[in-house]
């Protein structure tokens, strides 16, 4: 993020959408937009945009990105979609730019002449199947019509056996007693665990997703009868089968599971399942630093869900009108300091450690929540993979302000859970004494634990600071990072503002 202007706040691009002057200039004309022209708005003061097939002109947004207008300008006059998904996926760009839609994007057909459509649907598919490659010396290759329908035919066999080959590794089916409905999830997914699958039953509509990488697998139904709030998950890790079991309200049988939703039976990419969220009650506000709380959040009964460590969730509310969303790190209600067994989840509870800036719209929002009050929570995301910290015999952290949250799952993990991890060193940057999160139960840890260290770094020390002082730099950082033994292996992970992230990156 950048620092905006006086006046290029979140709130104030918000009064600017609903104060009914024109932002894009068309005086409330949708037009069809086509490549050409969309090229030809390329400026900053003259920027249009694609996102998933809508162009906006963001020429007024510039001042108000908090990303800086040197971002938004990496899509000027072009589409902007895998930019977009990279950085933010989550923003709800429809209710932020609703007010600068340009029109849709002019969709060119091309149609192939009839005659030569069968040749070129077989040379997709000899393309496809690997048997012939790119022709030689930029001459077309020639086939028999015989070898081709034979390609053809090994394609068709191809698509036949991958497609059975979904159905056999993703695939449900569900069953019943007097009392229960069970929803069994076949996966044949190796280590399959709690944080993998994550169920929302709610008003007769059941969601249960599973996790494979960076793909997921989905049963949504509205159920055929009622059920009750407690939902219990089972899971045989070895094999990869889930099962969801539900209580009857009612001891009737049922003569189907329920109708099926959109999303349901498919096996997609997460990325493009969009953002899930469901209502979580505040339970608690705890006061960590002057400007930092403990939000703990209550799962709704009929929700199963475990942040995985190193994942995150974003919180969603309607501010004056405007759908605004933020990601958050769930961290522990505390550094626990004994290590003997793994922490249990207990599967009810989110724990988030929010700044509230004076001038944030969003933690403004959050702080004047009153317990009772709901919040809307996403399913976790994020690609970090345990198995970086499995690997690694020297973890070292560094963390810059409330860039400490992710450190606190993994931190836990690595000395709960990992045997071959040998030191794990906190680089813990901040502005003032006050300003540093935990530091009691971080330091409780260092003297508990031989394996642990931690290192508090202030860019704006009282006199009485007798620690190390400064930004990140090279210099520094060359002082705490060095390995336990001259071959380790060493994992370093970095969290903080962007300036921080990238200068530690460097």
């Amino acid at each position: 993020q950048v620092p905006l202007k006086p006046g290029r706040s979140l709130m104030d691009w918000i009064r600017l959408t609903k104060s009914g002057k024109d932002l894009t200039g068309l005086k409330g004309r949708l037009i069809e937009v086509t490549e050409d022209e969309l090229s030809k708005h390329n400026k900053k003061e003259d920027c249009w945009i694609c996102i998933r097939g809508f162009v906006y002109n963001v020429t007024p947004y510039m001042e108000y990105h908090p990303g800086g207008e040197d971002e938004l300008m990496k899509a000027a006059g072009t589409d902007g979609t895998d930019l977009f998904d990279q950085v933010h996926r989550w923003v709800n760009y429809e209710s932020m730019l609703k007010e600068c839609l340009v029109g849709r994007m002019a969709v060119k057909p091309i149609a192939a002449p009839k005659g030569e459509l069968i040749h070129v649907l077989i040379i997709l598919c000899i393309t496809i199947s690997g048997v012939q490659g790119l022709p030689l010396n930029g001459q077309p290759a020639v086939q028999s019509a015989a070898s081709s329908i034979i390609i053809l035919f090994s394609f068709f066999v191809k698509y036949i056996f991958f497609s059975l080959l979904y159905f056999l590794f993703y695939s449900y089916d569900w069953f019943q007693t007097d009392s229960l409905i069970t929803i069994v999830i076949y996966t044949k997914q190796k280590d399959m665990n709690a944080e993998l699958v994550i169920v929302d039953c709610q008003d007769k509509q059941l969601r249960g997703e599973i996790i494979i990488d960076d793909h997921s697998y989905l049963v949504e139904v509205d159920l055929d009868h009622a059920v009750s709030e407690d939902v219990a998950v089972t899971i045989a890790e070895k094999v990869g089968k889930v099962e969801i079991i539900l209580n009857k309200k009612d001891n009737i049988h049922w003569k189907m599971l329920g109708q099926p939703r959109e999303g349901h039976n498919t096996f997609i990419k997460r990325t493009d399942r969009g953002l899930f969220c469901r209502q979580c009650k505040l339970v608690s506000k705890t006061e960590v630093t002057h400007d930092t709380k403990l939000f703990c959040l209550m799962l709704p009964k009929g929700t199963h869900l475990c942040v995985p460590t190193g994942q995150h969730v974003y919180l969603k509310q309607i501010i004056a009108g405007t759908e605004v969303v933020k990601p958050y790190t769930p961290v522990l209600p505390f550094l626990p300091l004994d290590f003997q067994e793994p922490p249990r989840h207990d599967g009810v509870h989110i724990y988030l450690m929010i700044k509230i800036y004076s001038h944030g719209l969003f933690t403004q929002a959050l702080d004047h929540l009153q317990i009772g009050d709901y919040i809307s929570v996403s399913n976790p995301e994020g690609n970090f993979k345990k198995s970086q910290v499995q690997t690694s015999e020297d973890l070292l952290l560094l963390a810059g302000g409330t860039g400490f949250t992710p450190m606190v799952k993994l931190l836990n993990f690595a000395l709960t859970e990992v045997s071959s991890v040998r030191t794990v060193k906190l680089i813990f940057f901040n502005k003032t004494e006050d300003d540093i999160l935990w530091r009691n139960q971080l330091e409780q840890l260092a003297l508990k634990d031989e394996r642990f260290e931690v290192q508090f770094i202030l860019s704006q020390p009282s006199k009485d600071w007798v620690g190390k002082q400064g930004n990140i730099s090279s210099s520094l950082l060359s002082e705490f990072v060095k390995r336990s033994r001259r071959d380790s292996k060493v994992l370093i992970c970095i969290c903080g503002p962007t300036p921080f992230t990238e200068q530690g990156v460097q």
